[in-house]
């Protein structure tokens, strides 16, 4: 179950919730609509606290952004089957998308210059898609005595 906090963004603001049936049809933006999207992955509250943080936050982003995003709330049934999709890797997480395409995952609560920032880099018309399944990369060095191996 949400949160208070997180319940009041479908309740007085209008975010819609989305899922798997669903995804796909609000990430097509109608006639007039942002083509830049904004989803909430909440995670578990009880265990994600800031969760709650995040859900104050995203009215006054949408609202810092007049009209070049929009935003809905990842139902939790869904979150586990959509995250991979949207290169989301800690809840709770902002994922923003132009036509389906990631172009930036905001993980946790950020301060409100680095949202503003982040976000305004990736509503460029220039801004890449995230590399999918480019993963964290290692490099190992041999540090040990010569002639071991």
């Amino acid at each position: 179950m949400p949160s208070a906090l997180v319940r009041a963004l479908t309740e007085r603001h209008g975010l819609p919730v989305v899922d798997t049936a669903t995804i796909d049809a609000f990430l097509a933006p109608a006639v007039g609509e942002a083509e830049h999207a904004l989803m909430f992955f909440t995670g578990d509250p009880k265990q994600r606290l800031e969760s709650d943080d995040v859900a104050v936050v995203l009215p006054a982003l949408i609202k810092a952004f007049d009209g070049r995003l929009r935003a809905a709330i990842v139902a939790r049934e869904a979150e586990e089957a959509l995250k991979s999709r949207f290169q989301v890797v800690v809840m709770p997480s902002l994922a923003l998308t132009r036509r389906g395409e990631t172009l930036a995952v905001l993980p946790k609560i950020k301060y409100w210059a680095e949202y503003l920032s982040k976000i305004a880099a990736a509503l460029a018309p220039d801004a890449p898609a995230l590399e999918r399944g480019a993963g964290p990369r290692t490099e190992f060095q041999f540090s040990g005595p010569r002639g071991l191996s």
